[in-house]
């Protein structure tokens, strides 16, 4: 791979995608949902930096085959990872950042010297700090977690840097589910418990849906909220509409946090880590 000149960053206008314009892809089954290209496209040209986000519609048999692809492809730079990619693109990672390294799955891969992919994760960062931001602090509380997929797993380990006292976990994959509360066991003082429907939800200051429920319009809610405390804090990663379980918690007049507030602050996570740096990156890797 050729070296990037720095001219490739200096300041556009807005509306200007020409053959200097560098390419990030953002990557899912299914994709139409994601807002993130436009959030990141926007903080790029903000920052006059001449670069786009562009949405892929990558089923899971076909990765290998997409990656293969755009490998020759000297004005793409990197790839946002979203469901169902976030633990298979590991694979195709030469190297990995401390929170990619600390999950098992990464949200970001950028391309460095020689065609070589760095795998990062901002998920669970994006989360705690959407969370901090709506009033709620992780200090001793107790948490209950929908979901280990790769979303899940970041969350859950950026709830227990932030200071979490408990998590309970839920997932429909007893493996996955077990798989995580030990790692949770294993690296921190936050205890991790499975957690079933039967158990109720009365004694948690948060819950967070990181499962795909809510992802298509006809889903349900992936929990009944009867019986939690009014302080509880609702977050869920959907993005893109008011799911069931956000319209139910703000009937009941629970704060919450949406997938929008998370990715928000994913995509600012993206920039500074990422975009801001990038120059330096790319000639210096």
């Amino acid at each position: 791979m050729s070296k990037i000149e720095p001219s490739a960053f200096t300041t556009c206008r807005s509306d200007v995608t020409n053959g200097a314009t560098r390419v990030y892809f953002i990557i899912g089954d299914p994709i139409a949902q994601v807002r993130s290209p436009a959030s990141v496209t926007a903080q790029l040209r903000e920052a006059g930096k001449n670069a786009i986000v562009v949405p892929a519609h990558v089923r899971p048999a076909d990765l290998k085959a997409f990656l293969a692809g755009i490998g020759p492809l000297d004005n793409v730079d990197g790839i946002i990872a979203t469901v169902p990619h976030k633990f298979s693109v590991l694979e195709f990672c030469d190297s990995l950042g401390s929170e990619a390294q600390s999950v098992g799955a990464a949200n970001v891969l950028r391309r460095g010297a020689k065609g070589r992919w760095r795998g990062d994760m901002f998920d669970g960062i994006g989360m705690v700090r959407a969370l901090a931001g709506a009033g709620f602090t992780a200090d001793g509380k107790r948490a209950l977690l929908l979901g280990a997929g790769g979303a899940g797993t970041a969350i859950s380990h950026a709830l227990v840097s932030a200071g979490i006292g408990a998590v309970a976990i839920f997932d429909p994959d007893h493996d996955r589910r077990e798989r995580l509360t030990d790692a949770l066991n294993e690296r921190s003082r936050a205890r991790a418990i499975a957690w079933s429907e039967s158990d109720g939800v009365g004694t948690f200051d948060l819950l967070v849906n990181a499962s795909s429920i809510g992802l298509r319009e006809n889903d349900p809610a992936p929990i009944d909220l009867a019986g939690a405390q009014q302080s509880i804090f609702i977050a869920d990663v959907i993005t893109g509409r008011v799911t069931p379980l956000v319209a139910q918690a703000r009937d009941r007049g629970y704060a919450t946090v949406t997938g929008d507030q998370m990715f928000d602050e994913v995509c600012l996570c993206m920039f500074a880590q990422v975009c801001a740096r990038m120059v330096s990156f790319f000639l210096h890797d």
